[in-house]
């Protein structure tokens, strides 16, 4: 089990943090791993370049062309499963501002067009190998998401909030991993590790229930960019210098985060429970003056 390094977060409790490391190593796996599905995509790049190389100049510069645009298809296809895992993950999520998936689609019909072409396919074969391979491109690995993701009963505009604020928190954790990942130092990375799995779970919370985001913006925004500017500056120095103190600096602000985002989100979780229970209290009450008998028949 990965253990924390530093702080007196949930003293004494380290399952909780076991399983805090473990979700969020397995949340960036599962979203990591869905992009290895494209890894392949870049053999018929190397492949083309290759097998052109005693072919002639011209063919050679078209297999170069060829070659990087199928570079670039592979490229963005695993981005686009990554951003395909990172939508299917939330539940409200806007869809991706660049349709990775289809252009990458695309680059490959092109891509196989310059490939045949480079033989003895002519034009309009090349033209029959580009759509082909555009149609198997497509049908392996779809299309990126065309809709937001929204839940029933949350009005559109407190859901595109919710979007708004889930994305940049998400990008101020992506840095602050980024950046600490840098430094080469395993237990630097499960200890940023173990404040973003803190941090998720606010962020799940207010996607469950967007009426909590009044109390977490401040969270998901001031203190995530305080963090991922305060995250930038320590491997500035730490890199440089290797200061100790630095570096206890750095964790116990990470362990004062980790409590506040810890409390934070306890709070928001026990008043929805209040919220519900407050709810059947009534609904019960109304249910009992129109005369109906809330007791199992036989009592």
């Amino acid at each position: 089990m990965a253990k924390r390094f530093g702080g007196k977060y949930s003293p004494g409790d380290e399952t909780k943090q076991g399983a805090a490391n473990r979700e969020a190593a397995l949340d960036q796996r599962a979203i990591h791993l869905a992009g290895s599905r494209g890894r392949l995509l870049y053999v018929p790049a190397i492949v083309l370049v290759a097998t052109s190389l005693n072919d002639g100049p011209s063919a050679l510069v078209t297999a170069l062309v060829g070659g990087g645009v199928l570079t670039l298809a592979a490229w963005l296809t695993q981005e686009g499963l990554r951003a395909q895992a990172t939508y299917d993950a939330r539940r409200v999520a806007r869809r991706p501002a660049l349709p990775r998936k289809m252009i990458a689609s695309l680059l490959t019909g092109v891509g196989i067009s310059l490939a045949a072409y480079t033989g003895d396919t002519g034009l309009i074969g090349s033209a029959l190998y580009g759509i082909a391979a555009l149609g198997l491109h497509v049908a392996a690995f779809g299309i990126d998401p065309l809709q937001d993701k929204r839940m029933e009963g949350i009005d559109t505009f407190q859901q595109d909030r919710v979007a708004r604020v889930v994305d940049a928190a998400e990008a101020h954790l992506d840095v602050m991993k980024a950046q600490i990942a840098a430094l080469g130092d395993r237990k630097l990375e499960l200890r940023v590790a173990t404040f973003q799995a803190i941090a998720r779970q606010m962020i799940r919370a207010v996607e469950q229930d967007p009426r909590d985001l009044s109390g977490a913006r401040k969270f998901l925004g001031v203190y995530l960019m305080g963090a991922r500017d305060a995250t930038v500056r320590f491997v500035d120095l730490y890199s440089r210098t290797k200061d100790a103190a630095a570096r206890s600096n750095f964790e116990a602000l990470l362990d004062d985060l980790e409590q506040n985002f810890a409390a934070r989100t306890d709070k928001m979780l026990l008043d929805d429970r209040s919220d519900m229970d407050i709810e059947i209290n009534v609904l019960r009450d109304r249910l009992q003056r129109e005369g109906v008998s809330l007791k199992p028949k036989g009592n």
